[in-house]
């Protein structure tokens, strides 16, 4: 006999599932341990949607398969606990709930992150085609409604609303679902209500604010309800009531916050559930008891909210005490801080403020020692202290900036960004909001986990290592991050495999314990900070940390060691701010500091602060080539601030080699039509030479060269060729040939390139002058030896169809002509070795080429009647 049931006190959620276990199993008996709960009781007395047997009518020596729906916890199924042990039992278990040491396993399992179990079944009668009835499907959607709030419960998955979809086509009844979803308080109910409520007290374990209620009723009954009833009404993080009926008393648990997993405090008690609900039966233990077991689990499992270590910025630039005030002014300017504390050695000092540097100055003490002027009794804290005592004292004593020491050493600090930042994620987590809601469809906001979509768009072995790259940091005790444009690609749904891992610590020390548990090789660049980890085709950047300055206008910046927030503010474009920690603990947890999600779903590129194009003037191209490449647009400020550069002459202190660097990533990535119209709107044609700009004509050959470019690689021959160079052709073109020498001794090409590009666009107009159309010899002659991109640009300029023909054939065609006869077979022929030989094999392929010749026997017979 097969059987299958579910936990005590049964919801919809349970009876729904093994009514779906029951189209999986058509020979399997379905049976309840123990009562439902009454709302579920008067929906099968109404409709009797399927057979249900009572236990006392099972002999259970003659079950042979036991199918668990809803649970897999021994306490929760009654006498059914006593054939658990039977080897000749077999287990299957469909279940949403999460994994305990305790839970009851089977040779089948089916555990799904869920809102409802209710939907693994409803995908897989979907999956087997199995037909259902209009009741079938009520009860299923009456299930995934239930057990999700409707589709609001945090717990609710993309495939809840997808099962829900799928029932209500095949017909489910949302009047019904409605119906018993409304739950109208009893007389009863509504005086336990109130006594419960009377009854809160509030206990603050670790920063986590949990109520807990004690009430009674007669008899027994649904009352998990009130618990959600109550929550919506106080301001809590979760809260645990206790209810006394009859012989036992009912704990049901509430959490809004992950600090506090009332699943795992509630399995003390026997109970389960899910982390944000559970609920648990006690026998004979009076309140006073539970309610002292109960703290003491609270204290056990509950999560110690953020400390200090959590939130601060580190590491911080400081100031020795000795150090003239002037000094300090400079420290703040070259690295964009308003407060440097100052520290004797590596001893913590005290702090110093740009108000106070500037007051200082002013009245002549440029010269004296910042100590003088240093704040020394500057509230200070370690690193476990909580954030909320943190942000007690800033707010009490007006302290905007707070050293976090170690001893007597400082290891951080934390300001009030960094407050607003963990006060802001903490509401994110706690609301009942979800931060979709807030900030759109597809932005998450701050204190966004993306481990799922790491997992779901990067390659398994990809993922794996990522993981391994997390733990090896904790061993360190280093901070680690995915960064850059893998980040960015991956939340714009695109691939990229080109994986850059930031350090907050020793980047290269990383990389070497990294890559010995990887048997890979790594190379270290020292002066930088860098590394390689490389292990057959797979490459990984690691850097440590970094921040930068610039020592004037368009200089190649000065870098030093920082913190992961520091190191992303020196990046371009807040689209490229994103990272994601990699640690155990938080992996998975996606950075956010500059608003760069915002503007991936806004689709605007933007810099991060107002003189990024005057420090690296290559940021205008940049925001130009990734405008184009993502269909994204500048913001209104960025093109602002990008004419201010103009205006200012910032460009001319641009080098060459970064600006050419530029123009070729954005020909290979992007629409370079576009992108150069772009870079002509904005004026920055001009950088490259003061005559350039674009004109209809450019914009004609530019065109004309694409599409040559797009029929090249259509044909597929894997040939090698410089794209970029054909457009950089294309822009000099009309320039005479001492200002094409100016623009390239303004890109500063190397001499070779230099001279082939001059070569090549006289090379080119020269071809079009010889060219000679329906005479395929003269052709090939005049083409053969010719480099391919001065072919491609000749063919691009052209109008001429007929000379657009003749190049695309020999391209495809005349130029794999070859004589089938060698040396060796003209010497055969009776014909001595000498010059000979060359102006024969050429008479052959002139032939070949008119196609008169196709065999090797036709250029024998060919030889002997015209050489011979």
């Amino acid at each position: 006999m097969d059987i299958i049931t579910s936990h005590i006190n049964a919801d919809f959620d349970a009876l729904a599932s093994t009514i779906g276990a029951k189209k999986i199993y058509p020979d399997a008996v379905i049976v309840f341990p123990g009562s439902l709960e009454k709302k579920v009781r008067d929906f099968v007395d109404a409709f009797h949607p399927v057979e249900i047997k009572k236990l006392k009518d099972i002999n259970l020596e003659k079950v042979k398969r036991l199918i668990l729906v809803d649970t897999k916890h021994p306490g929760r199924i009654g006498q059914f606990k006593e054939i658990l042990s039977r080897a000749d039992v077999k287990i299957h278990i469909y279940d949403h709930h999460p994994i305990n040491k305790s839970d009851i396993r089977g040779e089948l399992e089916v555990i799904e992150h869920v809102g409802a179990v209710s939907t693994i079944f409803t995908e897989m009668i979907q999956k087997k085609k199995i037909p259902m009835t209009l009741m079938e499907a009520t009860i299923l959607c009456l299930g995934i409604y239930e057990e999700t709030g409707s589709l609001t419960y945090t717990s609710t998955t993309p495939r809840d609303l997808m099962a829900v979809s799928y029932l209500l086509k095949r017909g489910a009844n949302l009047n019904i679902v409605s119906n018993f979803l409304k739950i109208e308080l009893s007389r009863e109910e509504f005086v336990l209500l109130n006594e419960l409520v009377q009854s809160l007290r509030e206990v603050v374990i670790h920063g986590v604010r949990i109520k807990i209620g004690k009430g009674t009723i007669e008899g027994f009954g649904d009352v998990a309800h009130l618990a959600h009833k109550i929550m919506d009404m106080e301001d809590t993080d979760a809260i645990v009531l206790l209810i006394a009926m009859a012989d036992k008393i009912l704990m049901v648990a509430r959490s809004r916050v992950v600090e506090l997993n009332v699943s795992q405090v509630l399995s003390d008690f026997g109970g389960g559930g899910h982390p944000t609900a559970a609920s648990a039966t006690i026998k004979d233990v009076p309140f006073e008891i539970v309610e002292e077991k109960l703290l003491e689990s609270f204290k056990k499992y509950v999560r110690p909210l953020k400390s200090a270590r959590d939130v601060m910025t580190a590491p911080v630039v400081v100031v020795q005490y000795n150090s003239a005030v002037k000094e300090a002014e400079d420290m703040m300017t070259r690295y964009g801080v308003n407060v440097l504390p100052v520290v004797k050695k590596d001893k913590y000092i005290g702090i110093l403020s740009r108000e106070v540097v500037e007051k200082a100055l002013f009245h002549g003490f440029g010269k004296s020692r910042c100590l003088d002027f240093a704040t020394t009794d500057a509230i200070t804290v370690p690193p476990d202290t909580p954030v909320s005592e943190v942000e007690t004292s800033m707010i009490e004593q007006n302290q905007r900036f707070v050293p976090v020491l170690d001893g007597d050493r400082i290891i951080g600090a934390i300001t009030r960004t960094d407050i607003l930042r963990a006060l802001y994620e903490d509401f994110l987590r706690k609301s009942r909001v979800s931060a979709k809601e807030l900030l759109g469809e597809s932005v998450l906001g701050l204190g966004r986990n993306i481990s799922g979509i790491l997992k779901e768009r990067l390659p398994s072995h990809l993922y794996e290592f990522l993981k391994m790259a997390g733990e090896t940091a904790d061993e360190l005790k280093f901070g680690v991050y995915l960064v850059g444009g893998c980040v960015r690609d991956m939340l714009r749904g695109e691939e990229n495999l080109d994986i850059d891992i930031v350090v907050e610590g020793d980047g290269i020390a990383f990389a070497k314990k990294l890559g010995g548990k990887m048997d890979a090789k790594i190379t270290t660049h020292q002066r930088f900070g860098t590394a390689q980890v490389i292990k057959d085709d797979f490459k990984l950047d690691v850097a440590t940390a970094r921040t930068e300055y610039y020592e004037f206008p368009a200089a190649l910046p000065r870098v030093e060691v920082s913190s992961i927030k520091k190191d992303l503010y020196r990046r371009d474009f807040t689209i490229n701010t994103l990272a994601v920690k990699l640690n155990k603990k938080d992996f998975g947890l996606l950075i956010d500091f500059f608003g760069g999600q915002r503007d991936l779903k806004d689709k605007v590129i933007r810099v991060l602060h107002n003189l990024s194009f005057i420090e690296d003037p290559t940021r205008a191209f940049r925001a130009i080539r990734f405008s184009e490449r993502f269909g994204f647009k500048l913001t209104k400020h960025t093109e602002n601030l990008i004419k201010s550069a103009i205006r200012m002459n910032i460009f001319e202190k641009l080098s060459g080699t970064r600006l050419y660097d530029e123009l070729m990533l954005t020909f290979n990535e992007t629409n370079p039509i576009k992108a150069l119209k772009r870079l002509g709107d904005y004026e920055l044609l001009k950088v490259i030479h003061p005559k350039l700009s674009f004109s209809p004509d450019l914009e004609s050959l530019l065109q004309s060269v694409h599409d040559t470019i797009t029929w090249f690689e259509l044909l597929f021959l894997n040939e090698k060729y410089d794209k970029g160079m054909l457009y950089i052709m294309a822009l000099l073109y009309k320039l005479n040939k001492e200002e094409r020498e100016f623009a390239l001794n303004r890109l500063s090409v190397t001499s070779r390139l230099k001279d082939k590009i001059l070569k090549g666009l006289h090379t080119a107009q020269d071809i079009l002058r010889q060219l000679k159309p329906g005479n395929p010899v003269e052709v090939y002659h005049l083409l053969i030896n010719r480099d391919i991109e001065f072919i491609l640009f000749g063919m691009a300029l052209t109008q001429d169809n007929e000379r657009k023909k003749a190049i695309s054939q020999f391209l495809l065609e005349l130029r794999n002509v070859k004589p089938l006869l060698k040396g060796s077979d003209l010497k055969n022929l009776g014909i001595p070795p000498g010059p000979a030989y060359s102006g024969i094999l050429r008479k052959i392929l002139d032939e070949k080429l008119m196609k008169r010749l196709h065999t090797k026997e036709e250029e024998i017979r060919f030889v002997k009647k015209r050489c011979m």
